[in-house]
């Protein structure tokens, strides 16, 4: 190892190291902390950013085979022959992710500290975020398995703590322990998965599983694939394991920005995309991930164009898009770039409108129901723009960043030969439509149309601290996508990791499907304008068909887990609590009862007088002497 790789490897351990110390500090530091403890937060987060920035720098120099550097610190899990060390892996796609965790994480943690100062407990909101953090960042620079889901679980544990962070409402604390529970079924997956690679290839690290699955069986990667695509579905909310995301909306905006925009629900891309080996191995794993993907980005797409909380809106649109995520990373080499490219611009553009949207709820007294708003673009100037960018950005208008990464993966789901191009390619281009109609209805709920908000109300624009990083985070949503998509350099970048790919034909020339994509979003948009700009919107919320009601309840998917899991579950739990109390116990307790009753009784023949020990001593030598009568005869 050279002392260029002794410097990478340096780095990625100060990357996590930082944040995670300092979540210590803040934790353990007390009341004398809480003073500086919020900017002590931000420095450890742009601190990571930092040493992120220059070990891009660092492999930018190299050439493109140099650019993946393993270190391993110390001997982990010494068994036997299972030898694991922990060791981080430094390559393009972990750099990526580390990059977007910490520039939109420091943006987040310095909008934070305008958005919480006035709560008694900032300091520990900030050991949350910088907990947050840094388990991210070990989660997508681990070089195994077992380490990566070290960061998993991490990453569980802090979000549980910020989702719940004002747990004094009762809501608040269910929502967290919601998002808990079903993140630990899709963490089963994954813990399924790490089991099966140890018998199938005895090694958890990424080099061994990866050269092990060359020569596996199908069987082998499929099971394998398939344990992951549940982790995945869980920390991503996508389905069957979506329903946690909107209750999450609980938390602080800053929480809803970090968690669930930018980067725990990206977690899920990065795991498939990182195990691409296994699923090019697995044909129907894969296929299952592209399906999983499409169902998603239709059901969120669905649930937004319902909600008139701005939060849940936004949250049933991060389900979506990384629906499309989901589907360019099943679809192989071809989508993994549009994968990650997708989930860069995203980062920014919808962290950039959750933040509008708290941005929104500060000069709205907290207010989160479009239908109060309308017409807060002349109060709200900043905040009406940055937010305006990222919307034209997600609906795919060219040249925002949403238009190059989004439209990609629709270019890409029309590539190959069979059903599988036209069912997958025509869903994508569908949800372009429902994407540009959902999202355009909130913009001009809660921007234009008539004012809606009461007298009491005095919608007011936000200080500098929470529109400095909106206004940066637009910026991201104007250029990123133009970025990394044009001249091929980011799919270069990706090529030693992701592996190089030819273009299959599509079964659409290009141009019309790029045509058929923007006719769908103008459409969309038209339709939004018409019913939400031009109309007034009620206050109250209308009646409406079969569809509009069903999502307005998130398709039933608390009533279907109600009836699927839960139901059965707690008839299950209380059975076998009545066997145990009425069953088991019962029978210990009636043991106990006879044992202590025949010694009660034998208690009561120990007198202490001579003389009842000498009869009893006459009586039972006459039962001995009667019984040998009775044999004798």
């Amino acid at each position: 190892m050279s002392v260029t790789d002794l410097t990478l490897s340096d780095l990625a351990w100060l990357i996590v190291a930082v944040p995670a110390a300092m979540s210590a500090i803040l934790l353990l530091g007390g009341k004398a902390l809480d003073r500086i403890g919020h900017w002590l937060g931000v420095l450890a987060s742009a601190t990571s950013g930092v040493f992120g920035v220059a070990l891009l720098v660092a492999m930018i120099t190299r050439e493109a085979e140099e650019r993946s550097v393993a270190s391993s610190a110390f001997s982990w899990v010494p068994a036997g022959s299972f030898q694991l060390s922990a060791g981080l892996l430094v390559d393009p796609l972990s750099i990526a992710f580390v990059l977007l965790i910490t520039t939109v994480g420091t943006l987040i943690h310095v909008y934070s500290v305008a958005y919480m100062a006035n709560d008694p407990s900032r300091r520990r909101f900030f050991a949350y975020l910088n907990l947050f953090v840094a388990s991210m960042l070990l989660l997508v620079l681990a070089d195994s398995y077992l380490l990566l889901y070290v960061g998993w679980e991490g990453v569980g544990l802090a979000s549980y703590l910020l989702i719940g962070f004002w747990n004094y409402n009762p809501e608040y604390a269910k929502a967290a322990k919601k998002a808990f529970v079903v993140n630990r079924i899709g963490d089963f997956g994954l813990s399924i998965a790490i089991m099966a690679m140890f018998a199938a290839f005895g090694t958890v690290s990424f080099s061994g599983v990866f050269a092990g699955a060359e020569g596996a069986s199908e069987t082998w990667l499929t099971v394998i694939g398939l344990a992951l695509l549940l982790g995945a579905c869980g920390k991503s909310a996508q389905f069957p394991l979506q329903s946690w995301l909107g209750d999450a909306m609980a938390g602080p905006t800053p929480v809803s920005a970090l968690i669930h925009a930018a980067t725990m629900v990206t977690a899920g891309v990065y795991l498939v995309v990182r195990s691409a080996p296994i699923y090019e191995g697995a044909p129907a794993a894969a296929l299952s991930v592209a399906v999983v993907g499409a169902v998603t980005l239709v059901f969120g797409a669905i649930v937004g164009s319902a909600k008139d909380d701005i939060k849940k809106v936004l949250a049933a649109s991060t389900m979506s898009q990384i629906g499309y995520m989901m589907l360019a990373a099943g679809l192989g080499p071809a989508g993994y770039v549009f994968a990650i490219a997708h989930l860069l611009t995203h980062g920014f553009f919808k962290a950039g409108m959750f933040l509008g949207a708290g941005s929104v709820m500060h000069g709205m007294d907290n207010q989160v129901d479009m239908r109060r708003f309308g017409h807060l673009n002349t109060a709200m100037r900043v905040t009406w723009v940055t937010f305006g960018l990222g919307w034209l950005s997600i609906l795919g208008i060219p040249p925002f960043s949403g238009f190059w990464s989004k439209d990609g993966i629709i270019e890409v789901a029309y590539e190959g030969e069979g059903w599988q191009p036209w069912v997958l390619g025509t869903v994508a281009l569908l949800g372009a439509g429902l994407t540009a109609f959902y999202m355009s209805r909130l913009f001009f709920m809660t921007f234009h149309g008539r004012k809606r908000w009461t007298e009491e109300m005095h919608p007011h624009e936000s200080p500098w601290l929470m529109t400095l990083p909106m206004v940066v985070l637009a910026i991201g949503s104007v250029g990123l996508g133009a970025v990394l998509v044009l001249g091929g350099t980011f799919e270069q970048w990706l090529e030693p990791v992701i592996g190089a790919h030819s273009a299959e034909p599509t079964v659409l020339p290009v141009p019309v499907i790029i045509g058929a994509t923007l006719l769908v979003v103008v459409i969309g948009l038209a339709v939004a304008a018409r019913n939400y700009a031009v109309q007034a919107v009620p206050q109250t919320a209308p009646p409406t068909h079969l569809l509009g009601a069903a999502a307005r309840r998130d398709l039933y998917q608390d009533d279907v887990n109600q009836l699927v899991v839960i139901g059965p579950g707690t008839a299950l739990v209380r059975g076998l609590r009545e066997i145990e109390d009425d069953g088991i116990a019962g029978v210990v307790r009636w043991i106990g009862r006879t044992v202590s009753g025949l010694g009660s009784g034998l208690g009561r023949l120990q007198t202490g007088f001579v003389r009842s020990y000498a009869l009893s001593m006459v009586g039972g030598i006459v039962l001995i002497l009667g019984a040998l009568v009775i044999v004798a005869l």
